[in-house]
């Protein structure tokens, strides 16, 4: 029912609608679209945002817009008569559903002004967030403390506002109806709250069937300044804990301590080490210069360990390859020479004195971090840096009696660096292995010997990537072919080229692998296949393009999907499943320190997020990176930056992890950069070679 306005109240409400610029919003009723314009019936107070319920059981959330002209709040006007059902606003970060009003309680409205309100509108940005902007004075800001509120203090809210409403100016506020052609009663509202949820670009995850409650968390920002005071004095904690581990060698920075706990014996944790010191180089390396980067350390600490693959390296009576790099140094302070010099460590005083495969690769990948980044293209075409390159290269590539692309290795080559039934040839590695490949084909000068090194790494490159990504690819329809398989086949028409018996499929592997997803495997050799999950490698074939695009959905897809398992409530899960009982004592030989879920036996290291976060931001799915961090700024300050958690989920702080572990902090930080700021990821990433294409040859004669 409308009622006939005077002039004057006409002329008021156009003089209002000049001072506050007019609202709309879009509901999408059917296949047709309605705008509707400002009410001059009914009065609306400010909100932070909307979200329009649709007719056809979908709900979006629609920004709300400056109405471009007075035709169209005339339009909206006349709309306005029509019925209406309910919508649910947030209002100063709180949520309230406005129950359905009837035509006399509107006239009612706009017969008793309600309380002032400020009008805001809501501009969305480019990574869908939210930004308010103020149309009259500013207004204190809002505390994200309020999204805690229960629903009783809401109620108790709103009495308090009546109340202060008496004792202040009245103000007209614009009103919105959401117009419908069908009727809704009232009892329907109760099934609001039911209805699907299209899902949002910043949540990423999925909103159906969402309680109202479960609203909050989904549209809070991870930026939103609730904990943002707690995580920057972590953010700070962490910088200057980076700072404090830095060890000098004659006055300049070489390189980081693997971990500064006051109270354990230090044994080798003193000490440098190659692969601990990459997540510190890139922290440093991603840090703006103005706010306290420092490439310069990257670049002492990569020259220094060249130098030191230079040195004679002996075990017992054996020589090392001359392309070996080491495994850490240290910094000696001979008090009777007043010098100081430089210890390394080959393998030889490693647990089970193996060379490092991997700290040559560490140092290709880290070289071109620091020329991509910094643009200094001068170290890397140094003599002495080619020759270095080179000498790694020629260990991987050359001739022997392999019949495979990929590099025969033995256990505790690696980061896993004790008995764990990775002989072979372990993912990690060949992900490495093709990193540093790509890496050193565009840092390596063509002059002399170049080019020859050149075609050979263009040829292992294609050999190298077609191999992982047919043998070692494991999905459903994969392990369904597997499970399947004849054995004792001959000749290169032999579908079980690696004669791998059905019956040797572990049972853990049928209820772990999803309908949705899939992995890299961590072995593949003549009758074994190791189909324990490995994030390091798994991440890396993505960061280096080994993993094709698709695979690499699937992998992200496979940690959504198996979440508890792979993440937990500390990220994250270096292997997956833990080796139990018979199997443990086989493969790891009693291994007091690799017990079930912990250490390296499926415990839980914080320093794998950086790889974590910049794969997912790679494959688009940065919601699963940001879920994974909140997780680890939960604890990982407050236990004292463990090096790995155990337990099932990683629950417990490990029963022999050093506190203060540097690589646990440096983590942290380049997983933040990364989330903050993800043009850092070419940093440590390369895009897919278009030149690499899959060959189309039988095994027999690809190599």
């Amino acid at each position: 029912m409308s009622t006939l306005r005077a002039p004057c109240d006409l002329l008021e409400d156009v003089k209002e609608a000049e001072a506050v610029p007019a609202l709309y919003v879009t509901l999408s009723v059917g296949d047709s679209e309605k705008e509707l314009g400002d009410s001059s019936e009914k009065e609306v107070k400010s909100a932070d945002f909307f979200i329009v319920l649709k007719h056809e059981g979908e709900c979006t959330m629609t920004p709300i817009e400056e109405q471009p002209s007075e035709t169209t709040t005339e339009k909206g006007a006349d709309d306005a008569s029509e019925k209406s059902f309910d919508f649910i606003m947030f209002e100063k970060s709180k949520i309230t559903e406005k129950s359905l009003c009837s035509q006399n309680e509107e006239e009612e409205a706009l017969e008793s002004p309600e309380e002032a309100s400020q009008t805001e509108n809501v501009k969305w940005t480019d990574n869908g967030k939210t930004s308010l902007e103020s149309n009259q004075r500013e207004s204190p800001k809002i505390s994200t403390e309020i999204f805690q509120d229960t629903v009783g203090k809401e109620e108790s809210s709103k009495l308090e506002e009546e109340n202060e409403s008496t004792d202040k100016l009245d103000k007209p506020m614009k009103t919105l109806r959401v117009q419908s052609n069908e009727n809704i009663s009232k009892s329907n509202n109760a099934n609001v709250a039911q209805m699907s949820l299209k899902p949002s670009p910043s949540v990423g995850s999925s909103l159906e069937n969402l309680e109202l409650d479960s609203l909050l968390p989904a549209v809070r920002s991870v930026d939103s300044p609730l904990g943002s005071t707690e995580n920057g004095a972590m953010l700070e904690e962490a910088w200057e804990g980076l700072q404090k581990s830095y060890v000098y060698y004659k006055g300049k920075p070489v390189g980081t301590l693997a971990a500064m706990d006051p109270i354990a014996e230090a044994l080798n944790y003193n000490q440098v080490f190659i692969r601990d010191f990459v997540p510190s180089g890139l922290a440093c390396l991603m840090r703006p210069a103005n706010a306290g980067g420092d490439p310069e350390i990257v670049k002492n600490f990569l020259l220094k360990t060249l130098h030191l693959q230079g040195w004679e390296k002996r075990i017992d009576n054996f020589t090392l390859g001359e392309g070996v790099m080491p495994a850490s140094f240290k910094v000696l302070y001979n008090s009777h020479r007043q010098k100081e010099t430089l210890v390394a460590d080959f393998g030889g005083s490693a647990i089970g004195r193996v060379a490092p495969v991997d700290s040559g690769f560490w140092w290709i990948i880290l070289l071109r971090s620091y020329t991509k980044c910094t643009h200094d293209y001068t170290l890397s075409e140094l003599p002495e840096v080619q020759r270095g390159m080179k000498l790694i290269l020629n260990l991987c590539l050359s001739d022997g009696f392999d019949t495979f692309p990929t590099l025969l290795c033995a256990d505790g080559c690696s980061m896993i660096d004790r008995r764990m039934g990775i002989y072979g040839y372990p993912i990690e590695i060949q992900a490495l292995f093709y990193f540093a490949l790509r890496s050193s084909r565009q840092m390596l000068k063509p002059e002399r010997d170049g080019k020859e090194l050149i075609e050979r790494i263009d040829k292992r490159i294609k050999a190298l990537s077609f191999h992982i990504q047919k043998y070692y690819w494991l999905d459903f329809t994969q392990l369904n072919n597997i499970y399947r398989y004849k054995t004792e086949e001959y000749s290169h028409t032999a579908v079980n080229k690696f004669n791998v018996i059905p019956e040797s499929i572990p049972d853990w592997v049928f209820d772990f692998m999803p309908l949705r997803g899939g992995y890299l495997i961590g072995n593949v050799s003549p009758a074994r296949m190791d189909f324990r999950w490995f994030l390091v490698g798994n991440c890396i074939a993505i960061l280096s393009s080994l993993a094709t695009p698709a695979q690499a959905t699937a992998i992200m897809d496979l940690i959504e999907e198996r979440w508890e398992d792979l993440i937990g409530e500390m990220p994250l899960k270096i292997v997956y499943p833990a080796l139990e009982g018979h199997e443990w004592r086989t493969v790891t030989g009693f291994d007091p320190k690799n017990t079930r879920w912990s250490y390296h036996n499926g415990g839980s290291w914080p320093v794998l997020i950086w790889l974590l976060t910049a794969a997912c931001i790679k494959t688009g799915r940065p919601q699963i990176a940001k879920r994974a961090i909140e997780l680890i700024e939960q604890r990982l300050s407050k236990d004292g930056w463990p090096e790995y958690y155990d337990g099932k989920t990683g629950r417990y702080v490990g029963k022999q992890a050093r506190k203060y572990q540097t690589w646990s902090i440096s983590g942290y930080l380049v997983a933040k950069m990364l989330i903050e700021n993800p043009a850092n990821l070419p940093i440590i990433s390369l895009e897919e070679d278009k030149k690499i294409a899959k060959p189309k040859l039988t095994r027999s004669i690809s190599f």
